[in-house]
Parts: structure tokens; C-alpha cells; sequence
């Protein structure tokens, strides 16, 4: 090691200006070398922190790691093999902890310990030197004091010698040289000391942090070199296998966001196709955004946009940041129809069993809102709780959309299975006791029946009230055969009065009335134009069947709708395969001298052969009464009312081996 500079001890008594000089250099170096130690010092103290930190955080992060199975996650299922995994890392990071803690106790004793004791010490004590030697040197009394002592020693007398003053004079000059000369060597030695004190004050506290971290790693590498190099290779394997699969996910999203992003701009336009969209009419579950009508006052409504969503038989709402849904109205046995609703678009409304007006809403575009209408009206039916609800939806909206075709669909079976309810086309020959049919006329086409483009009325006549407000002041013809007079007094004196509970699908104008074949068409496109256009509300009544009309009646105010003669009554028949199906055609003269022909077609509760039968007892009647004879003789052939005023049709029996005509209008097959 090269030679230490030091300072003379022997010139220091002298204290000439090159000592003096030297010794600037000296204080110099001391200077400096405290202000490097104290930013030394303030390094190692951040180091010494930062392992505290260390410790801290590790074991802060131990905890985390167990804290991760006590989190909620959502989407939080197959976490196993990860928490297995944290716990695992949570104990090697446990014992990590220890080994930090160690070493910050190293850096503490043997790092930042020293540095400090040789900034307190040694560099302490030379200051505090350095100030003594300035008091020593500078100060102006013992400065003083030397000079006047050096004064009065120079100014002795050479003639005359006071050896007693001489002596007393030479004490005080010695004195004050001895005091400067002894704090000059105190001074003087610590700088000297210093320069060697520096080089191990520098030395030590790094040898301290460098035998820290080896001990360090060496306990680390011996607690977890063996164990931990096959767990860390599983642990790598499981990542990098997840690595894979996010990167394979990651480029089928990419394909998928590409595909998604390069569709027709008419994706993104709410009613891109007007024309012609492309209508799921067998959805039994939708789900979109629409638009509610609310009230909010007697005359002011407002519109809000909310998801919908069907769930079983039920219409479910979910406001934006809701959680969950709730209900918004039971579908089951509903009917819904498009509506025109403050000259918006695409609006329909949900009426509820009973009749009541339901909810309006508003879709975005004419394919969802012919498929909200189809799927509520699939749902309404409860086709949802069949075995496969989806092939029971398209069935039914095939036998619909076949309906279209313009084909007779209804009357290609054999008529011999069941007769006519024409009354003329009933009469049977009989001979040799044998009854034997006519022969049948071939089946007229459709165009023959009914006009096409012919116009369908789905709702029955307006309510009683509305119509005689209308008519009051002028007579007009009314097709339905409807008077103002709101009391029928004929029929107190019918010998026949049944009701049946009917629902009205629709009406229009035929061609003829020679054969049923026109009531089986008018109910194929009836049924077909209610399918088509999604019309489901009707319209329910009561039908009273008397010997003279057919009365409609609104079962609220028991007031007549439409009331039709009997003898206007040309044709009747009920549907074979859906028997609930009934129809009559009525012959109603014009006031140009013309008659007009029109069907009307009824869904029933009953079935709709009990309908036909007590319009043929009331024709049979009708042509009997006449002659009082077959009249008692009629009226004795059927059962009576327990007062014997009126027809008893309830225990008519549905099968007989004789023949129909004598129980029961006669019914083509239909």
C-alpha cells in the first residue's frame, strides 16, 4: 500500500507558514472526506431500508397469496390448481421472509454500524481538534498575551539586567508557546491517524455487505435448490401451457373480430331490410332492447328504452345495471297484436286474458317486431311446455304458411262419411228400408267459393251502444240483420233457446252458398290471414240459437252485437279435425234488390256439431210449425226443459245408429 501523507510533528512549534500551508491541504482532505461519509452513510442507510422494506413486503406478500381463495371471483371456477400453487409459493415466500430478515440485522451490524461509528468518532474528534487549534492559534487574548510577553522580553534592559524580571517574563512567553505548541500536536496527530482511519472506515462496512449477501444466498440456494427446481418446472410447464392457449384464443378472436368487422354495413342500420327481412316465426324465447310506453299523465306518455326477455310463460324486464330481471307481465293465454301508438313505428301491444289492455312496446325494426309478435304468441299458446316446444312451433307455422296455398284443403274426403247441412241437400232416398245418399257433385275450386283478394273483417260488429248511436236518426240495411230494438220479445215465444260461448275469427263475402265447400275455404284463409299478419285477439260473445235468429251478445252488458234470421241462415258446418271450428254462410238482401252471401267463422268452447245441431232443430222448426201436427210430433222426438218451454240440447247424444238427420243438422266432413 503506498505511503501515508503526514504532517511533522517537529514543525509544529515553529508553526511557519509552510507548515501552515501543509496543514490547509490536510483540512482540506478532512472536509472532503466527511461530506462523502455522510453521503456514504446516507447509501447504505437506504440499502439497510430498503431490505426493511424487503421484509415487509414479503411477508405482506405471503399473505396475499393465501388471500387469493378467500376471493369472490365471479368467474372464479377450475382456480383450484392455481390455489394450490399460491399456497405453495405462499410458504417458500414465508421462508424467503426469515432469510431478509437476517440479512437486514447483517447490513445493520456490520454495514451501517461502522460508518456511522467512524462519522461519530474519528471524524468528530478532528473536528472538534481543528476548532481547539483555531481557538489556540487565532485567539486574540492569548495572542495578546505572547506579544506582550515577547514585548516586555524584548524591551529588558541590556545594561542593566533584573534577572528576576528576565525570569518572570521568559515564564510567561514559555507558557503561552507551550499551550499553542500542545494543541498543534493534538491536531496534528488526529489528521495524521485520519489519513489511515479513512482507507478502514471505507473498507469495513462494504465487507460487512458483501459477507450479508453471501450468507444470504447460500442459505437460499441450500433451503431451495433441490426442492423447488421440480416444482418451479411443473409451475413453468402449467404457464407456458396457458401461454399457448391464450395465444390460440387470441388469434380466433382475431379471426372472429375480423369476420364480425367485415359484415355489410346493414348490420349496423336498425331497418336495413324493410323489404323482405328473414322472420323466425318459431322463436319460443326472445330477447332484445325496446321501448316501453309509460304514462305519465292524463294526456302525457314517455318511452324508455329497456331490455326485455322471455322466461318460460313470462316477459321479463332488466333497466341497465339491474342484477337481475323482473316480471312485466304473465304471457300465458295473452294475445298481442301490432297497434299504431303516437305515430311511431313498429309498435304492438300485449292484451292480457281477460281483455284488458296490456303493456305497448316498440321495436327497433319490422323483423323484431314480427318476431317479438310471433314469439309471444307461441309462448301465449304455452307451446313452451311441450316435449320439443321448437318442432311444435315450426308445425304449427307450417300448417299456416300451407294454408296460403290456394287450394280447397278442407273438403277432398268422402262426403259419404258424414252428410250435408243443407237442409235440401240432406233429404235422403230411402229405399227397400236402405238409405242411400245421392250422389256427391264434384268439389268446386277456390276461386269458384270466394273471390280472390277478397277482404277479411277480424273483429266483430262495433258494441251495441256505439252502433245504435250510430244508426239513431236513419234507417239503413244492416248486413248483419241487426234492429235498434235492444229486446227481442220473439224470443220469449221460441220453442228453442241454447247459448254457446264463441270467440269471432273473422268474416267475408263468398260467391255461393250451394255447398259447405265455401265454409271450409273461408276458414283455411281466415285462419291463414290471421297466421300471416299475426292478428291473435278475439273478440268472445255469447251465440243464442232460437227457432227464429242467431243472436250475439256481449257477455258484459247482455247486449245484442249482430242478430241474424234463421231463414237467412243458407249453409252451416263445423271443421271435422278441429271440431271446436264452426261456420255459417248468411244470405242478406241489398237494398239494390241484390242479396249478398257471407260467411262468418266462430271458434268455440263446446264443440262446434252441438252449434250445428240447434241450427238445424231451429230450421226444422221453423219448417214445421206450419202444421201443428208435425210440430207436436217434432217437439215430441226431442227432450224438453223440465217446465217444457224449451229444447233440452244437453243430453243430445254425440252418436247414434240411426240416422243423423233425425238428432242433428246434417254435417259435410270437413
Amino acid at each position: 500500500m503506498p505511503a501515508v501523507d503526514k504532517l511533522l510533528l517537529e514543525e509544529a512549534l515553529q508553526d511557519s507558514p509552510q507548515t501552515r500551508s501543509l496543514l490547509s491541504v490536510f483540512e482540506e482532505d478532512a472536509g472532503t472526506l466527511t461530506d462523502y461519509t455522510n453521503q456514504l452513510l446516507q447509501a447504505m442507510q437506504r440499502v439497510y431500508g430498503a431490505q426493511n422494506e424487503m421484509c415487509l413486503a414479503t411477508q405482506q406478500l405471503s399473505k396475499q397469496l393465501l388471500g387469493y381463495e378467500k376471493q369472490n371471483f365471479a368467474l372464479g371456477k377450475g382456480d383450484e390448481e392455481v390455489i394450490s400453487t399460491l399456497h405453495y409459493f405462499s410458504k417458500v415466500v414465508d421462508e424467503l421472509n426469515v432469510l431478509h430478515t437476517e440479512l437486514a440485522k447483517q447490513l445493520a451490524d456490520t454495514m451501517v454500524l461502522p460508518i456511522i461509528q467512524f462519522r461519530e468518532k474519528d471524524l468528530t474528534e478532528v473536528s472538534t481538534l481543528k476548532d481547539l487549534f483555531g481557538l489556540a492559534s487565532n485567539d486574540v487574548c492569548l495572542f495578546l498575551e505572547h506579544d506582550l510577553s515577547m514585548a516586555k522580553y524584548s524591551r529588558l534592559p541590556k545594561k542593566k539586567e533584573n534577572e528576576k524580571v528576565k525570569t518572570e517574563v521568559g515564564k510567561e512567553v514559555a507558557a503561552a508557546r507551550r499551550k499553542q505548541h500542545l494543541s498543534s500536536l493534538q491536531y496534528y496527530c488526529a489528521l495524521n491517524a485520519l489519513q489511515y482511519r479513512k482507507r478502514m472506515a471505507m473498507m469495513e462496512p462494504m465487507i460487512g455487505f458483501a459477507h450479508g449477501q453471501i450468507n444470504f444466498f447460500k442459505k437460499g440456494a441450500e433451503m431451495f435448490s433441490k426442492r423447488m427446481d421440480s416444482f418451479l418446472s411443473s409451475v413453468a410447464d402449467m404457464v407456458q401451457s396457458i401461454q399457448v392457449e391464450l395465444e390460440a384464443e387470441a388469434e380466433k378472436m382475431r379471426v372472429s373480430q375480423q369476420e364480425l368487422l367485415s359484415v355489410d354495413e346493414s348490420v349496423y342500420t336498425p331497418d336495413s331490410d324493410v323489404a323482405e327481412p328473414q322472420i323466425n316465426r318459431n322463436l319460443i324465447q326472445k330477447a332484445g332492447y325496446l321501448n316501453l310506453r309509460n304514462k305519465t299523465g292524463l294526456v302525457t306518455t314517455t318511452w324508455e328504452r329497456l331490455y326485455f326477455f322471455t322466461q318460460g310463460g313470462n316477459l321479463m324486464c332488466q333497466p341497465r345495471g339491474a342484477v337481475a330481471g323482473g316480471l312485466i307481465q304473465d304471457l300465458d293465454n295473452c294475445s298481442v297484436m301490432a297497434v299504431d301508438c303516437e305515430d311511431r313505428r313498429y309498435c304492438f301491444q300485449i292484451t292480457t286474458p281477460n281483455g284488458k289492455s296490456g303493456i305497448i312496446l316498440q321495436a327497433e325494426s319490422r323483423k323484431e317486431n314480427e318476431e317479438w309478435i310471433c314469439a309471444i304468441n307461441n309462448i301465449s299458446r304455452q307451446i313452451y311446455l311441450t316435449d320439443n316446444p321448437e318442432a311444435v312451433a315450426i308445425k304449427l307455422n307450417q300448417t299456416a304458411l300451407q294454408a296460403v296455398t290456394p287450394i280447397t284443403s278442407f273438403g277432398k274426403k268422402q262426403e259419404s262419411s258424414c252428410p250435408s247441412q243443407n237442409l235440401k241437400n240432406s233429404e235422403m232416398e230411402n229405399e227397400n228400408d236402405k238409405i242411400v245418399p245421392k250422389a256427391t257433385a264434384s268439389i268446386p275450386e277456390a276461386e269458384e267459393l270466394i273471390a280472390p283478394g277478397t277482404p277479411i273483417q277480424f273483429d266483430i260488429v262495433l258494441p251495441a251502444t256505439e252502433f245504435l248511436d250510430q244508426n239513431r236518426g236513419s234507417r239503413r240495411t244492416n248486413p248483419f240483420g241487426e234492429t235498434e230494438d235492444e229486446s227481442f220479445p220473439e224470443a220469449e215465444d221460441s220453442l228453442l233457446q241454447q247459448m254457446f260461448i264463441v270467440r269471432f275469427l273473422g268474416s267475408m263475402a263468398v260467391k255461393t252458398d250451394s255447398t259447405t265447400e265455401v265454409i271450409y275455404e273461408a276458414m283455411r284463409q281466415v285462419l291463414a290471414a290471421r297466421a300471416i299478419h299475426n292478428i291473435f285477439r278475439m273478440t268472445e260473445s255469447h251465440l243464442m240459437v232460437t227457432s227464429q235468429s242467431l243472436r250475439l251478445i256481449d257477455p258484459q252488458t247482455q247486449v245484442s252485437r249482430a242478430n241474424f234470421e234463421l231463414t237467412s241462415v243458407t249453409q252451416f258446418a263445423a271443421h271435422q279435425e278441429n271440431k271446436r271450428l264452426v261456420g255459417f254462410v248468411i244470405r242478406v238482401p241489398e237494398s239494390t234488390g241484390e242479396e249478398s252471401l257471407s260467411t262468418y267463422i266462430f271458434e268455440s268452447n263446446s264443440e262446434g256439431e252441438k252449434i250445428c245441431y240447434a241450427i238445424n232443430l231451429g230450421k226444422e222448426i221453423i219448417e214445421v210449425q206450419k202444421d201443428p201436427e208435425a210440430l207436436a210430433q217434432l217437439m215430441l222426438s226431442i227432450p224438453l226443459t223440465n217446465d217444457g218451454k224449451y229444447v233440452l240440447l244437453n243430453d243430445q247424444p254425440d252418436d247414434n245408429d240411426g240416422n243423423p238427420s233425425e238428432h242433428r243438422g246434417a254435417e259435410s266432413e270437413a
